[in-house]
């Protein structure tokens, strides 16, 4: 799919140079981050409603915890 993603300029320098580095384009520099960005969201996700989970199953026993 395409488009047009307009970078503020401090931003697009960086990514060139790191582009330069790499040998590579922005182009995948920005789909590379693209996906780590939902990889690390999508765990965060799910390691913040597993934590909802614990918290209300075990409600009792981190309050007794908490009192002691």
């Amino acid at each position: 799919m395409a488009m047009t993603v307009r970078l503020p300029e401090d931003l697009d320098v960086k990514l060139t140079e790191i582009a330069r580095e790499r040998h590579t384009s922005k182009h995948a520099l920005l789909i590379e981050a693209a996906e780590r960005f939902a990889t690390t969201e999508s765990k965060t996700a799910r390691v913040v409603r597993l934590a909802d989970d614990i918290g209300s199953r075990y409600a009792d026993v981190i309050e007794r915890l908490a009192d002691a």
